[in-house]
């Protein structure tokens, strides 16, 4: 089918929903958990999921095995379905997964940009020079750039947020490996914790949102629990920080090109207009981010037509190479693709495990048997060992019947729980490479006795504020 047909076949299932899962579908569906192609779809999960675990040692992007598994995961339910004589089942039910994933890539796809916009603007390296020379002590240092995390990343994504401030304790902190490996755990902790309390924190907080369970200003009532998962942790390692201020950096500051501030101002009126589509036209906030798009792409057009596009001489810092023209296309190229093809295989594979009947088990189980808190407290530390995304979006595919105060709680358990270990998150993983040799597996694993501290905590708290 053809790239505007599959547009085309999208905007109609989004403005009517109910072609998605007829109920004539539904009762057609066959329950295989206990079949060998339920066996054989569970090792192909599984497989694939040892393989992301394993992206650093093996040097494989962690794209590559999810898509893989979906394929063959979908093949195999296609072709017992149509063994069976019921061909549509499988079709309809992997278009609702499919759907699923185009509202998650178009919004991620425009955050991306604007991100990628102000990368190229030097929005966040003149961020980052200013904190460089301001002459912090190293505790001072640990408290600001974690204090930035918490309150940058429910705009820019924890991911992101964690690689800048990162880039702020390499450059202040070379002489001083004990401070990087230190900060960048502070970091983690504190992006994820900020995360928890946006819809533009996380992909999980995203997914819930998008789903209608929680609405945009209701995410605001995690602040304080968010808040103590921070703080706790920190304040305690605080105290093993070295003494001291760095050594003196150079005193030159990034200057930001023309048109960077304005597009600060563009991505804040952007996430405006998703929030309004949501909230006062009762319409997906995928189609507002779209929106702003356009209007990140006329101003683009306007520096293009304006000369101000391009880097003169003098703009270059040191060691960099000289821009080309502002090209909003160019900035689209340079999204987190594997990020996104990889949501892309766990939203399917999942999909897939939830079609066969084994995320219904596992929700009886979890939600009939140890009951909704417990369940949602195992959510967050499933979170750390397999990744917030696949864990929340089968909780969302599983969807128990649960009070609001408990949707917040996973929500919660599913952002900050991925702090406990540095595989737990994207903010994690991505930090292990950013700062390799500094901060390691088993660095972080060291303080995870104190982040469980702030993890239980916040549930508290949580649970005394909104229970």
């Amino acid at each position: 089918m053809k790239p505007l047909a599959y547009i085309l076949l999208m905007l109609v299932a989004t403005l009517c929903p109910n072609i998605a899962f007829a109920s004539g579908v539904i009762d057609q569906t066959i329950d295989l958990t206990s079949h060998w192609l339920g066996y054989t779809i569970i090792a192909i999960f599984v497989l694939a999921y040892i393989l992301v675990v394993f992206e650093e040692q093996l040097h494989l992007r962690k794209s590559k095995p999810v898509l893989l598994a979906a394929g063959l995961i979908w093949i195999l339910i296609a072709a017992y379905y149509s063994s069976n004589g019921m061909p549509d089942v499988a079709e309809v039910a992997i278009r609702h997964n499919f759907l699923e994933y185009a509202e998650l890539f178009f919004f991620l796809l425009v955050a991306m940009t604007y991100i990628n916009a102000l990368l190229e603007r030097n929005v966040f390296d003149a961020l980052r020079d200013v904190l460089i020379q301001k002459g912090y002590s190293y505790k001072a240092l640990f408290w600001i750039t974690g204090i930035l995390a918490f309150f940058i990343s429910p705009i820019a994504d924890n991911l992101t947020t964690a690689l800048i401030m990162c880039a702020v304790v390499l450059t202040v902190g070379k002489d001083e490996p004990k401070f990087i490996a230190m900060s960048c755990v502070n970091i983690v902790v504190s992006a994820n914790a900020g995360g928890a309390f946006s819809p533009f924190g996380d992909i999980t907080t995203l997914m819930v949102w998008q789903k209608g369970i929680i609405e945009f200003t209701e995410f605001f009532a995690l602040f304080l629990p968010s808040v103590v998962n921070f703080i706790i942790p920190a304040f305690i390692m605080q105290f093993f920080l070295p003494k001291g201020n760095p050594s003196s950096t150079s005193n030159e500051i990034t200057p930001i090109k023309t048109g960077g501030l304005t597009i600060v101002g563009l991505f804040i009126l952007t996430i405006i207009t998703a929030v309004s589509f949501h909230n006062f036209l009762h319409l997906p906030p995928v189609f507002g981010m779209m929106l702003g798009l356009a209007y990140l792409k006329f101003f683009g057009y306007y520096i293009k037509k304006s000369g101000q596009g391009k880097l003169t001489t003098s703009d270059v810092p040191a060691g960099r190479t000289r821009s080309e023209n502002f090209d909003i296309f160019d900035k689209i190229a340079k999204a987190e693709w594997d990020t996104l093809f990889f949501f892309y295989g766990v939203i399917l594979a999942v999909g897939g495990l939830g079609f066969i009947g084994y995320l219904a088990m596992i929700s009886e189980f979890m939600y009939g048997e140890l009951g909704a808190t417990n369940a949602n407290i195992l959510v967050g530390i499933l979170s750390a060992i397999v990744d917030n995304i696949p864990v929340m979006f089968a909780v969302l595919t599983m969807n128990p019947e649960m009070p609001h105060n408990q949707w917040l709680l996973v929500t919660l358990t599913a952002g900050v729980g991925g702090s406990l270990l540095s595989v737990g998150s994207a903010a994690g993983v991505a930090l292990m490479g950013q700062a390799r040799g500094y901060y390691t597996f088993f660095t972080h694993l060291k303080w995870t006795p104190v982040i469980s501290l702030g993890y239980a905590a916040s549930i508290f708290v949580h649970l005394m504020i909104n229970g």
